[in-house]
């Protein structure tokens, strides 16, 4: 019996391939930005918590002040890989979303909240008053969104459990219970988080807007956090791994008929354990010596954004196996490409990625003011 809806007679307007490497690269985007928020939240309301090491409160306030800033890429890098994923994986996807359509309804108010509270932790940060637990509600419910995005992502790969809780609960009202796999991804994320922020603070030592023991508090800490929380990730990534179903594991490992692509979806794996080992090589090295030169800075970051990269090359290896293996084939669609459309498409993303790159060189000549200022 076939537990997917019917195909949309609609056919796809682009090639299934280039449908996917825009999910991968933008959700990989997205991914960065998610992590840089809930690691960054993390350490900012941790050294908010001691107010009598001036270092401490100054990182703090500086991750504060640039944490708004990251929700709006959190927010606007996660829509075009939904869409993305909206058109591959439809059947699939909108299922799961009205299974559990009360809390997935709920992330927009959810967001919207975080987004003030930030805000309001920002200020409490900047007039020297207690902020911490205004940064806790946030994180808490950040993390909350994180655990339903994930929650969405894996009941998808479970139509097998669909039946059973529409007829628990027609309203949406009722989260899905039994998937191994849902707790070690979910885990994966906070702990990746970390990673990327102790990387985003050995990026900030390189910022001429510390003073020279500001820059050594901020590098040495950085590399700190890289390193614990990287080998917690490593550890979350082996199990996150571990939990998949047998023919998950073999299909990424030796293949699957007709899909050679899915085998190097599986050795993806083994670049992000690579990366993230350069990542706790590049936090040692900041730990020790409170290094802060500019290109050991943009070195970190760049780790930082081909970990994610790797990751969700995996991660999209999984979905499609799992799928593949309850008989719903991603590449079985019908195509009708409209390259005009397509090629449009393109120029103006491009142009787009420019756009935006433009506006970050603006941002890095203006004037800037120490971030122990007031």
């Amino acid at each position: 019996m076939n537990l997917y809806p019917a195909v949309d007679p609609i056919p796809l307007p682009a090639p299934v391939w280039l449908l996917k490497l825009l999910h991968v690269v933008t959700l990989a985007l997205h991914f960065v930005a998610v992590e840089m928020l809930l690691g960054g939240l993390m350490l900012a309301l941790i050294l908010s918590l001691f107010r009598s090491s001036p270092n401490a409160i100054v990182t703090a306030r500086a991750l504060a002040r640039r944490l708004t800033i990251v929700m709006t890429y959190v927010i606007n890098l996660g829509v075009p890989p939904l869409l993305f994923a909206q058109v591959l994986y439809g059947r699939a996807l909108y299922t799961s979303s009205v299974l559990i359509g009360v809390y997935w309804i709920a992330l927009i108010p959810t967001l919207i909240l975080v987004y003030w509270l930030l805000y309001r932790f920002t200020a409490r940060l900047e007039a020297g008053k207690s902020a911490w637990w205004v940064g806790l509600i946030a994180w808490l419910l950040a993390g909350a969104v994180a655990r339903t995005l994930s929650t969405n992502m894996t009941l998808m790969l479970r139509p097998e459990a669909w039946r059973s809780m529409y007829s628990a609960s027609a309203l949406g009202a009722l989260l899905p219970s039994g998937d191994p796999t849902l707790t070690p991804r979910w885990l994966l994320m906070l702990a990746g988080g970390l990673l990327i922020a102790g990387l985003w603070l050995i990026y900030l030592a390189g910022r001429s807007t510390f003073t020279a023991e500001e820059k050594k508090f901020v590098a040495g800490l950085g590399g700190d956090v890289t390193v614990v929380s990287g080998i917690v990730y490593l550890l979350a990534g082996v199990w996150a791994a571990r939990v998949q179903p047998e023919a998950v594991k073999l299909g990424l490992t030796q293949g699957v008929a007709n899909h050679p692509l899915y085998r190097f979806e599986g050795f993806a794996a083994y670049g992000w354990l690579a990366l993230v080992v350069v990542a706790l090589v590049i936090g040692g090295i900041a730990a020790a010596t409170r290094i802060s030169a500019a290109w050991f800075s943009w070195f970190g970051v760049l780790i930082a954004v081909l970990v994610e990269i790797a990751l969700t090359v995996y991660r999209d290896g999984v979905r499609d196996v799992t799928l593949l293996s309850k008989g719903y084939d991603v590449w079985d669609r019908v195509v009708v490409t409209n390259w005009g459309v397509v090629g449009l498409f393109l120029v103006l993303f491009v142009a787009g990625l420019g756009v935006i790159g433009w506006l970050l060189t603006v941002v890095a000549r203006a004037q800037k003011t120490m971030e122990g200022a007031a």
